[in-house]
């Protein structure tokens, strides 16, 4: 099993609450007085530590306190906290920490703020992710053609998928993220077309058979090895495609790299 580097697999997780919400009430403005902009809670993807239990949370307006709830894939609340912030000027980070009552798989952090008049409003993230364990499609030499002795590798992935994606349906709308990656023989910039037309024929041969799943897919070249060698190294383990399954897209390095849509 490969797996993607740690940054891009658990800080990538935002997702945007089924429900939001503001209380109390606020009155009506008076005549010719501009409405109040809402509270904001806002979480920056980057800053969502699901292994140190830790979340950053900024408001909008002055901060009162935040409170969150941490459930798991069960439905079943891993924890409940809350943490006062005294009046923190808005902007300010507010950071959250909490203790599971479990090592269950964290499926959504519900995190409501609220500010110093009694207003509060709610978002919640959804860090689910599955890196899928698979057998590696051996390729021929600058070829992203997916040769026949080949196609069994595949098949065994896509049931692995399908299980997966089943068994987690009622956590959102889940899609399948596939990266390619290459060792260091040859330019940079001619491994990085080809990992990503690698991880492409794989995402159409997998939408060819039928996954019902949305499917995105980039290349990422040389530039995230498994095994760290010198230029022009014949490593085959850093010649490899990660599937990964996951409510929110993985964050990728910056630079061009982006998801693409089959």
């Amino acid at each position: 099993m490969r797996h993607l580097p740690a940054l891009l697999l658990a800080a990538s997780l935002l997702s945007p609450a089924a429900a939001r919400g503001e209380g109390p009430a606020a009155p009506a403005p008076a005549q010719g007085a501009q409405a109040r902009p809402a509270l904001e809670v806002t979480i920056d993807r980057s800053k969502v530590d699901i292994k140190g239990r830790q979340i950053e949370v900024k408001l909008s307006r002055a901060a009162s306190k935040v409170r969150i709830k941490v459930l798991g894939q069960s439905g079943a609340v891993l924890a409940e906290e809350e943490k006062p912030f005294g009046g923190a000027a808005a902007g300010t980070p507010l950071v959250v920490t909490w203790s599971p009552a479990s090592d269950e798989t964290v499926a959504r952090i519900e995190v409501y703020g609220h500010d110093t008049e009694g207003y509060w409003a709610g978002i919640a993230i959804l860090p689910w992710n599955v890196s899928i364990p698979h057998e590696e499609v051996q390729f021929e030499t600058n070829s992203d053609v997916i040769r026949a002795p080949e196609v069994p590798k595949l098949e065994a992935s896509l049931k692995r998928i399908s299980e997966v994606a089943e068994r987690a349906r009622e956590l959102g709308k889940i899609t399948l993220f596939i990266v390619g990656h290459t060792d260091t023989v040859g330019s940079a910039e001619h491994n990085l077309a080809l990992s990503r037309r690698r991880a492409r024929s794989i995402a159409a041969w997998f939408k060819g058979r039928g996954l019902k799943l949305p499917v995105a897919y980039e290349g990422l070249g040389e530039s995230s090895p498994i095994v760290k060698t010198a230029d022009q190294v014949d490593e085959p383990r850093n010649r490899r495609v990660d599937y990964i399954l996951s409510i929110e897209p993985p964050k990728l390095p910056s630079g061009e790299a982006s998801w693409k849509s089959l």
